[in-house]
Formats: structure tokens, C-alpha cells, sequence
């Protein structure tokens, strides 16, 4: 059978995984996709932890633990949060070293009410890197205004960023534009350039779902006709401005001290609209230097049957420039459209978060209760993690 996830790979777009939980490292299923679906990074985000907390008692020794210190809710977050990060790290330490420092990363995300403040942002951010203590880790901050700032502050302090909740062109050349700032900051510190990495996660699917709203709300053949159209459109334009920028004489310079790109990260690629292919936002991003991250569902639809053809970016700026007049034509704000998704993801992992710690308050008070007993199988994950380097 064809390896269709190593075509991939060999495309240029490094797979990554947008999931964690405990259970998946310590069933060893993680390391499992590292070595035979190419998965070479890892994704996390609020709603992913909520999930992953309420769903297995694999948390109770620790959880145990945490209420018979009376530790407070939002420390135990960080303590559950960050021992999976952790794990996570060393089990994609290989990929970490096999590509230099390029892949291999594992993220997780500052407090998301924390998002409008710059300050808050970076002093959490230089907190969770000395909690994880891994190189291969990435802080993932809020692509906001005010995160702007922090993303250049955190790069500077040689802290590698994932940069997220990316949704229009404009704010995208920001991003770079603070990437930039931050790794000529870093530089001037000390810093080892060689040692930072960095992603630009610039959503897709939410763009598709926020367009199509408003296209059957218009409601003519011409504004039908264009659904599906707008997030693979705008992904493929934020790649045309990516190769502008890292091609660039201050980012040679950079490049010359050791630097490594910031890659755009293709992320929310699952498909919303059961209409469209369950890999179209897979195949139709297809670049060299690319990161995406997917749900495990995508990654073995992929391996199912997905196709590469090549390169589906760089040859279709003026198909994407053609979709956005389009859109224009029919009544479509597009900036409209970002500052809308913008704000609601801001307000989404909000939510997630508010969810996270109440699940873990109740968690806490169950385990200072004794219905949070660690059960032998919890005391064998810990250990397995600690041997792992993930404790």
C-alpha cells in the first residue's frame, strides 16, 4: 500500500497531531502515530484539556495528591495541564532531534484570559517554560492585538511561540512582522537563534463556516457557488506572504545567525460541513515548509485517502485573489468575517477554560473526599511517565 501520510511528509507539510490526553501516552498511542503515521509534532488548546480531564480517571492519583496539598484550582491546572505537555515532549524527542529542532514540538497555550494583556502574557509564558523545562516545547499565545507585543517580548527571552487564533491576512503579516522583531531582540540578549522555533496557526475550516453563514444568507446562485471557496483561498494567500517576508534581506540576515523560519501551521482542518471532503483542507494546502495539524480522525482519513498532488499553494494566488473579489461582489465583509472569528475564539477557549477549572474544582473536592483514590493502573502511568522524563 502507498504510505499516503510519507507523501505528505515528503511534500513539505509536517503532520502534527491536534490532541493529548493522558490515556493516549500512556497507552503508548502517541509515540504510536510518531513512528507509523510520520506524526512529528503535537497541538493542544483549553478545549482539548477539558475534554481529555473529564474523561478518564487516569488524573485521580494526582488529583489526590493536589487536594491533600491544598493546592488551589488554578494551580492544579497547571500541574495536571503541564505533566501532560511534559510526557508529550519526551516521547516526540526523537522527531525533535532528527530534525534538528525543527519538529518534534508539543504546545500548549497560556491562560486565554490573559489574551489582552501583554504583561500577564509573557510572565505566564516564561512560567510555563521553566514548568515544562523542554526545548521542544512551544507556548502557543493568542494572535490578539495585544499579543502581538507578547509574542515579540517571549521570543526574546528565547522562548519558542506558537502563535495561534490567526484568521486574516492582515493580522498574519503582524505575526511575522513580530517574529521578526523578536528574534533580532533575542539575538541582541544571547540568545542561540538556532534554539527558538516558531508556528503561525492560521485557521481554515472556522473561515469556511463563517462564509458559508453568510452566503446562504445572501442566498443567490453566485454567493452558493463560492461555498467552500474562502478558507483554502485565504490560507493560500497568508502562504504568498509568507514567502515574501522569508525571503527578504532582514530575514537572510536572521537565517545567517542560525534562525529557522516561522512556518505557517494549517490549523482547525477538519472538515465542518459533512458536504465537503473530510482531507480537503489537507490537499488543497499542500506547500513546502508547511505545518498541519489534525484531529487523529483526519490523519487516518489521510492515510486512507488522501492525495497529493504536489504543490496546491504556490500556483493558485490568483484563483484565491479571484475568490475574495468574489466574495466582495456578493456582500461579503471579510474583514468583517475575521474580527467575528477572531473574537469568538478568544471567547471560545475562554469558555473551554472556565469548563477546566470547574471540572477540576469538582475533581479536587471528590479526591479530598476519597472518591479520587489513584487506582493501580494511575500508579503505573506515573510511574511509566517518570521514567519517560514526563513527571
Amino acid at each position: 500500500m502507498t504510505d499516503k501520510l510519507n507523501e505528505l511528509t515528503a511534500a513539505g507539510v509536517a503532520v502534527w497531531l491536534d490532541d493529548l490526553s493522558r490515556v493516549r501516552l500512556s497507552s503508548g498511542g502517541l509515540d504510536q502515530l510518531r513512528r507509523e503515521k510520520h506524526v512529528a509534532g503535537v497541538t493542544t488548546n483549553p478545549t482539548i484539556f477539558a475534554k481529555a480531564l473529564s474523561d478518564a480517571d487516569e488524573y485521580n492519583w494526582q488529583l489526590r495528591d493536589l487536594a491533600t496539598r491544598d493546592v488551589d484550582v488554578e494551580e492544579a491546572v497547571r500541574m495536571l495541564t503541564t505533566y501532560d505537555v511534559r510526557w508529550a515532549c519526551d516521547v516526540m524527542r526523537p522527531s525533535y532531534d532528527g530534525s534538528d529542532g525543527v519538529d518534534g514540538r508539543v504546545s500548549i497555550e497560556v491562560d486565554p484570559r490573559s489574551a489582552h494583556d501583554a504583561d500577564k502574557t509573557v510572565a505566564e509564558a516564561k512560567a510555563l517554560w521553566w514548568l515544562v523545562d523542554r526545548p521542544n516545547l512551544f507556548i502557543k499565545i493568542p494572535a490578539t492585538e495585544e499579543g502581538l507585543s507578547a509574542i515579540t517580548d517571549t521570543l526574546a527571552e528565547g522562548i519558542s511561540v506558537n502563535v495561534t487564533l490567526i484568521f486574516g491576512l492582515d493580522r498574519y503579516s503582524a505575526v511575522m512582522e513580530a517574529f521578526l522583531a523578536g528574534l533580532e531582540q533575542a539575538k541582541a540578549n544571547g540568545h542561540d537563534l538556532s534554539k527558538i522555533g516558531s508556528v503561525a496557526s492560521f485557521f481554515v475550516s472556522r473561515v469556511d463556516s463563517e462564509v458559508d453563514k453568510r452566503l446562504e444568507k445572501v442566498g443567490s446562485d453566485q454567493a452558493k457557488a463560492l461555498k467552500g471557496k474562502a478558507a483554502v483561498a485565504n490560507a493560500q494567500l497568508a502562504y504568498e506572504r509568507y514567502t515574501e517576508v522569508f525571503s527578504s534581506d532582514r530575514w537572510k540576515a536572521l537565517a545567517a545567525a542560525g534562525a529557522h523560519p516561522q512556518r505557517p501551521l494549517w490549523a482547525s482542518t477538519s472538515t465542518k460541513n459533512p458536504d465537503y471532503r473530510d482531507v480537503i483542507y489537507v490537499e488543497e494546502l499542500i506547500a513546502a515548509g508547511t505545518v498541519n495539524t489534525m484531529p487523529e480522525s483526519v490523519i487516518h482519513a489521510y492515510a486512507d485517502h488522501g492525495e497529493t498532488r504536489g504543490d496546491t499553494v504556490t500556483g493558485a494566488y490568483d484563483a484565491a485573489r479571484k475568490v475574495f473579489a468574489d466574495l466582495e461582489s456578493v456582500g461579503v465583509d471579510m474583514a468583517d468575517v475575521i474580527a467575528t472569528l477572531e473574537r469568538e475564539g478568544v471567547e471560545k477557549f475562554e469558555a473551554s477554560w472556565q469548563e477546566l477549572l470547574d471540572g477540576v474544582s469538582k475533581s479536587l473536592k471528590a479526591a479530598a473526599k476519597g472518591k479520587g483514590a489513584p487506582n493501580k493502573a494511575a500508579k503505573g502511568n506515573a510511574q511509566a511517565a517518570e521514567k519517560a522524563g514526563g513527571a
